[in-house]
């Protein structure tokens, strides 16, 4: 005959709190996996928001950077070399690639149009300036493209900060690169 204590060792009772941790646990896998698969998109998200806007601005250099013009000018010593200026055009269009992802996180885009179409207005201006500068030579269409360029600027700052004040902080040293951009316009106008 089998002792009562035998028999409780046998037939393993489950009770509650057994259940509780059961759910408990599918309830941490379920948030777990929920939240890798929005790390996941927000991971394709800004490498798109980034790449996109670097791919353009490095095609426009490839193709249209390189001007014989601009290296036999006769510059002061404050203008940027050739490498400089491209080099800092593609950390430019990184940043602000980054500020429209910020945006788009926080439902700007779609909450405002405006700010989608003076954020679209800046990056073309952005890849329009390397061809008319350096392989069309034309000075004056590229003071126009700057100064029109550094207006779409200050229009993304002012959008972008009522979504996002981070987004809005990396418009600032865009701004400041095209207004050294347009100074350099200016000088090149009379050179």
């Amino acid at each position: 005959m089998a002792s009562e204590t035998d028999q409780t060792l046998r037939h393993r009772v489950k009770d509650e709190s057994d259940k509780d941790a059961t759910v408990d646990n599918d309830n941490t896998k379920m948030k777990r996996a929920k939240r890798m698969a929005i790390a996941k998109g927000g991971l394709k998200s800004i490498s798109i928001a980034i790449l996109l806007p670097l791919l353009l601005s490095f095609s426009s250099i490839y193709f249209f950077g390189d001007s014989e013009h601009y290296r036999s000018l006769a510059k002061p010593f404050w203008f940027p070399p050739l490498w400089a200026l491209h080099a800092t055009s593609l950390a430019m269009s990184v940043l602000m690639g980054l500020s429209g992802w910020f945006v788009w996180v926080d439902g700007g885009f779609h909450r405002d149009l405006w700010a989608l179409s003076v954020f679209l207005a800046q990056l073309g201006l952005s890849l329009a300036w390397h061809p008319v500068l350096f392989w069309f030579n034309a000075n004056q269409a590229g003071l126009v493209i700057s100064l029109v360029h550094f207006g779409s600027l200050i229009g993304c700052l002012t959008l972008f900060r009522k979504v996002n004040p981070l987004a809005a902080d990396l418009v600032l040293p865009c701004l400041a690169w095209v207004g050294f951009l347009a100074i350099v316009n200016i000088q090149l106008l009379y050179l």
